[in-house]
């Protein structure tokens, strides 16, 4: 079972667990027994573009952040390794800012939440629809990501399915669109287990309990991982990782329980084709 977690955030995002300290969520993934892990919370934007409230750090946090984490990264140096670093959106012409924190930390990821329109506003997967041609700016925005060399891996790359009701012909030409790039580049791709917990233990506590129809019926409300995108990752030469995009308490001692469950989703035949890694 693989023993590292480059996806984790804090409080200071507005939308984690409040209660949970940056060593609370160290303690747990000692528990159970990772070696290597990564803060990777919402990046503060010194150009304000996310105007959404509780969805990342403000950039006076920053500094804090990362003093805290270095400290804590020195208390446990000997129990496991801790990375700083932050996840990430690509957008046009922000390219030094976001290399400005890449700068300061261990690790960079992409999670790329939104792109803009034609006009230059945000459009949100999961908030907004998309059209075929801004969902294709998505794959191009990672590719442009990948080439600048910004991202150690790429978060949850199906989370475009958050926007779409079916997996038909566009999906199938992004989803083959980023395979091609973290291919190319050697990037990483997260089986993100984040969207998991949501849906199945953070919304329904006494899902161990529940009968199998109920918890298939669950399941099934699960929007990514998508089976068919792993499905078509699977014939790529790419590397692949889980990723339990840690906000909450008791997330990270789910860990098992959420990768038995993405198996599921994805199908055991598929997931035996992925070529997971032992570490970045």
């Amino acid at each position: 079972m693989q023993n590292f977690n480059y996806h984790t955030h804090t409080y200071r995002c507005g939308h984690a667990d409040y209660n949970m300290s940056d060593e609370d969520y160290i303690l747990e993934y000692i528990k159970m027994g990772f070696k290597e892990i990564a803060f990777t919370d919402h990046a503060p934007e010194k150009n304000k573009i996310d105007k959404r409230t509780n969805m990342r750090m403000d950039y006076s946090e920053k500094d804090e952040y990362l003093r805290n984490l270095n400290y804590l990264k020195d208390k446990y140096k000997n129990v496991i390794n801790i990375k700083t670093g932050y996840e990430v959106e690509y957008l046009p012409n922000e390219e030094e800012n976001i290399k400005e924190l890449k700068n300061e930390t261990d690790i960079i990821i992409l999670g790329q939440h939104f792109v803009y329109d034609d006009n230059e506003n945000l459009k949100i997967f999961g908030r907004c629809e998309f059209n075929n041609d801004e969902l294709i700016r998505y794959a191009n925005y990672i590719d442009t990501s990948f080439k600048l060399g910004i991202p150690l891996l790429l978060a949850h790359p199906d989370i475009f399915m958050l926007s779409c009701s079916t997996f038909g012909e566009i999906e199938e030409k992004i989803t083959k669109m980023i395979c091609e790039s973290a291919e190319k580049y050697n990037i990483p791709l997260e089986i993100n287990l984040g969207n998991i917990f949501g849906r199945v233990f953070l919304r329904n506590p006494n899902f161990n309990n529940l009968s199998s129809e109920q918890k298939q019926e669950i399941i099934s409300g699960v929007r990514y991982p998508n089976r068919r995108f792993w499905q078509i990752a699977s014939n790529y030469n790419i590397k692949v990782l889980y990723g339990i995009d840690a906000h909450s308490k008791g997330q990270i001692l789910k860990y098992n329980e959420l990768v038995k469950i993405a198996n599921y989703i994805i199908g055991e035949d598929t997931i035996n084709k992925l070529n997971f890694i032992d570490k970045l």
